[in-house]
């Protein structure tokens, strides 16, 4: 698409948001600890004349600015937090922080949403209040999303409706995709240890093997999606980690495993949880040995999309773009997004942001992902143009 499709006022911010979000990349923080970067956005909201909340739950930041009557209130969301992984690839703004990088593209979210809160801080842009939400720590199992919501940000700063996107590797860029209903999965970590009685390796006979016990009951949780699952439904049980044992010659007292439980409906996901614990037990037993399971109280709900403000959402991109603004095969996706959390307390939308092609399979949280700077005008113009549909 030709540059014509972006506002003069966009064009004329581009380089600095480009740069923004490169000086992001090259200096990520990690959940919580999103220290300078919070700084950095909460220092630019308060010069665009933004009422600014700077540290819920912790590093979080709520802009708040009101024009003409106030009274419809918009919330726009944005993640700031990088993972622990390490940068693989040569280029001017890779990460200087070693272990740390924007592997998921947070950097492109808060330039973007950035770029959108400079031009909507002119005067008579829109009419209502508009709150700006900078996250931390999206990736963490301790979710921002809810640290933020426990520590009172819809009572504090109450929102009519709440948007968020996501750049995503394998759509086009100046494509937005939007699926109404559950598009992410709940996710679980779930604990097994199973206790056997340790012995010599020479004289299994003496012993309760936990690892035997451990190798059955892995096979056996690939028939629950298998065999207990609707084919139609959506489900994944992942074995992710399995710990026992140091020497050959010695059978160790017990195994722990982790699972990964994805699902995009509670019944599914309940259902799961039960037959895991079920399984688990009985594997066990059968070899002799007994399974303690533990689900980490530390969840993700499906991410459910409400249909009035999807449909809205997605006008949006057709009023501006057309047809061809709108990326079509979007499908439920098995990861999980914390601002699920968000949508339970306001009703809204969560929106894929085209990053360009899936180049040599790196997706999100590959060493080499970066986000397309390409992309940057498009979520800028389309916060911007959301935000005055929504309040006009």
């Amino acid at each position: 698409m030709s540059r014509s499709v972006f506002s003069a006022a966009i064009q004329q911010v581009q380089p600095e948001m480009t740069a923004l979000r490169q000086h992001l990349h090259a200096n990520p923080e990690l959940g919580y600890a999103e220290l300078q970067t919070s700084t950095l956005i909460a220092s630019r909201l308060e010069q665009w004349g933004y009422q600014v909340e700077h540290g819920l739950a912790g590093t979080g930041v709520v802009g708040t600015l009101k024009q003409g009557d106030g009274n419809k209130i918009l919330g726009l969301r944005a993640d700031m937090d990088a993972l622990p992984i390490q940068e693989e690839a040569d280029r001017p703004h890779a990460s200087r922080q070693p272990g740390v990088m924007h592997a998921c593209g947070h950097d492109g979210h808060c330039a973007a949403l950035l770029a959108a809160a400079r031009l909507l801080s002119a005067p008579h842009s829109f009419n209502g209040t508009l709150r700006l939400i900078f996250q931390p720590a999206e990736e963490c199992q301790q979710s921002g999303a809810k640290a933020m919501i426990e520590q009172g940000l819809f009572e504090r700063f109450p929102c009519d409706a709440i948007f968020a996107l996501h750049n995503w590797p394998g759509i086009p860029v100046g494509q937005f995709g939007f699926l109404e209903g559950p598009l992410m999965a709940s996710t679980d970590t779930v604990h097994i240890r199973i206790h056997g009685r340790g012995g010599h390796g020479a004289m299994p006979h003496l012993s309760v093997d936990p690892i035997l016990a451990g190798a059955a009951l892995t096979l056996a949780l690939q028939s629950v999606v298998a065999r207990n699952v609707d084919p139609l439904d959506v489900a994944v049980i992942t074995v992710g980690s399995v710990h026992a044992g140091s020497l050959s010659s010695v059978i160790p007292d017990q195994l722990e495993m982790a699972l990964t439980v994805r699902a995009m409906c509670q019944g599914v996901r309940d259902m799961l949880l039960a037959r895991i614990t079920q399984l688990a037990q009985q594997q066990a037993a059968s070899f002799g040995a007994s399974a303690e399971v533990t689900v980490d109280p530390c969840h993700f709900p499906v991410l459910l999309n409400h249909a009035e403000h999807t449909a809205f959402a997605r006008q949006v991109v057709l009023d501006w773009l057309g047809e061809q603004g709108i990326y079509s095969q979007v499908k439920p996706l098995t990861g999980s997004e914390d601002f699920a959390f968000m949508l339970q307390h306001c009703p809204g939308c969560y929106l894929l942001l085209g990053n360009g092609p899936l180049e040599g399979g790196c997706m999100l949280h590959n060493p080499a992902y970066d986000f397309n700077d390409q992309a940057l005008p498009y979520a800028a113009e389309y916060w911007q143009r959301l935000v005055v549909a929504y309040l006009h």
